[in-house]
């Protein structure tokens, strides 16, 4: 039976206005229909310094917080694991909760099922979002209730890094190299790690193309600058910067380029930022971060708008990323 072109023309507009109510929620956009990413409050609590955290035991270590899926709390893991730090911070893993929208602690920490719970057991201001990554401070801070330190993942691994003590050469925030990694993230956190969400969640063709044209503009300029500096984005060393890249850039066969239209050109045509990925993949600290079947039911699990069906589809095998060049991928 052929359906009528006039209804499918009606189902066409009236599936337009409920994916605008939809995407309004989970996404706000300007005036040109570009996502605008919502500008974060976050407590800015005094951290323990180093000394203090040496003379505690481990019930009292600071609780960092953090969801497989979220790429923002994926920066923090991978300065966690790439400082060794679980001998003065306990990690806790949040799991995504589709239906409710939450983030589910199972189990319960501090008799909170949820993040929402615990953010308010803190005593957090109501308009502060429940997210992930946060770093907690189970000892008393205000009326007696543990206290969040901080949930702004660019703050948080500058706090880890300092936390972990080390010298300059092994810092992933060393002195002599801040200003080159505070320009590399300006790039990367604008045209990059918000670019492939802009991508995704353009409300229309213009502001897709323009996000497009930005993310492919500063990832050719990322694959230069790592062909004449190499071999990480500041040279020798491995920093922030990298960290800020990786989680992006990790899941773009995954989920970036099918369910977010981030599609201009192949990641393998950058064949210096595939190497790259390549050598920050080999590193079993990073590695062991990296949960690919995770990240795929979150986001088209999750993300109904951008995947009414609800299928969640399979995905490039990790260890063929690490071990195949990139032509032979294909």
């Amino acid at each position: 039976m052929q359906i009528p072109p006039t209804l499918v023309n009606v189902a066409r507009i009236g599936w337009k206005w409920q994916w605008t109510q939809l995407m309004n929620g989970l996404a706000p956009a300007d005036q040109l229909g570009q996502y605008l990413r919502p500008i974060s409050q976050h407590p800015n609590e005094f951290a323990p310094s180093i000394d203090q955290l040496k003379n505690r035991s481990p019930e009292q270590f600071p609780i960092l917080i953090i969801g497989r899926s979220c790429p923002w709390a994926h920066r923090t893991w991978l300065v966690y694991e790439l400082l060794n730090l679980k001998d003065s911070i306990r990690l806790l893993i949040a799991k995504a909760d589709h239906n409710s929208g939450l983030w589910r602690l199972d189990p319960p920490w501090m008799k909170c099922n949820s993040l929402l719970q615990l953010y308010k057991f803190c005593g957090t201001n109501p308009s502060l979002r429940a997210t992930v990554p946060v770093l907690i401070d189970p000892l008393k801070g205000k009326d007696g209730r543990p206290q969040i330190i901080c949930n702004e993942s660019a703050e948080l691994v500058k706090i880890l890094n300092k936390w972990s003590g080390n010298q300059s050469e092994q810092s992933l925030y060393p002195e002599n190299l801040q200003k080159e990694i505070n320009q590399w993230q300006d790039l990367i956190q604008a045209n990059i790690n918000d670019g492939v969400y802009r991508c995704g969640f353009a409300r229309n063709q213009a502001a897709y193309n323009k996000a497009s044209d930005l993310l492919f503009q500063a990832l050719e300029k990322v694959n230069k600058a790592l062909s004449i500096k190499g071999p990480w984005l500041c040279g020798k060393q491995l920093t922030l910067a990298d960290i800020r890249l990786f989680p992006t850039l990790i899941r773009w066969e995954m989920v970036y380029a099918p369910l977010f239209g981030c599609t201009q050109e192949p990641l393998w045509k950058y064949p210096h930022i595939w190497e790259w990925r390549q050598r920050m993949l080999k590193l079993p600290e990073i590695t062991r971060t990296c949960d690919a079947a995770a990240w795929r039911e979150d986001y088209f699990g999750a993300l109904f708008p951008l995947n009414p069906s609800n299928i969640v589809p399979s995905g490039p095998d990790l260890a063929k990323i690490v071990n195949t060049t990139a032509p032979q991928l294909q």
